[in-house]
């Protein structure tokens, strides 16, 4: 009995043990990689689908503040556009006098318009001569509306914009989208009662 003790310290593992052990911790392993693989492309589409969202906000943030420092609002590509005009129905059009602009030159108006077949928004700051988009590629605005209220000087209402964005965004490169529906107002500064 004792030689048969002494003989069962000295073993190892047998063939059939390391073979499940390796087989038990190659499982584990691929499992684990597939689940970092996941988490890393999660990670990567998100921050392309922030960056589409950042591109959008920031458009729409610059076109409320220059909004509100301005005033003569004018809704829709109807008329002189330095004349005031209201539209509290909506258009894709919308044009204001900018802040320190002249109200007697026409041709420094600012201009905002949603171009539906590039369906991208657009800015000019010489009343449509020259015109950039604001938004990204990435960004597909299907629908958008200006809507302009109180822009007649002294109708005891202060003028008021109300602008609403609805489309989806997100990279091609990473098939990421996302629908998003914004809307943002902007009170004129210049007292107006």
């Amino acid at each position: 009995m004792k030689k048969r003790t002494a003989h069962a310290k000295n073993r190892g593992f047998s063939l059939v043990e390391m073979m499940v052990a390796v087989s038990l911790f190659a499982v584990v392993m691929i499992i684990s990689t597939g689940a970092l693989l996941s988490l890393m492309d999660a990670a990567k589409k998100a921050q392309a689908l922030q960056s589409v969202m950042n591109n959008l906000n920031i458009a729409l943030d610059g076109m409320v503040r220059s909004t509100r420092m301005g005033s003569t609002y004018h809704c829709g590509n109807i008329g002189v556009r330095t004349d005031p005009r209201d539209c509290a129905e909506g258009d894709t059009f919308f044009a204001f006098e900018r802040y320190g602009g002249d109200s007697d030159d026409s041709s420094d108006q600012w201009v905002y318009w949603y171009d539906a077949d590039t369906q991208r928004l657009y800015k000019s700051e010489d009343n449509g001569v020259t015109s950039f988009a604001i938004t990204a590629p990435e960004v597909q605005i299907d629908d958008m509306r200006f809507y302009v209220t109180g822009s007649t000087v002294g109708d005891n209402a202060q003028p008021k914009i109300v602008i609403v964005v609805r489309g989806t965004a997100g990279a091609e490169k990473v098939k990421t989208r996302t629908t998003f529906s914004i809307q943002a107002t902007a009170a004129q500064r210049l007292l107006d009662i």
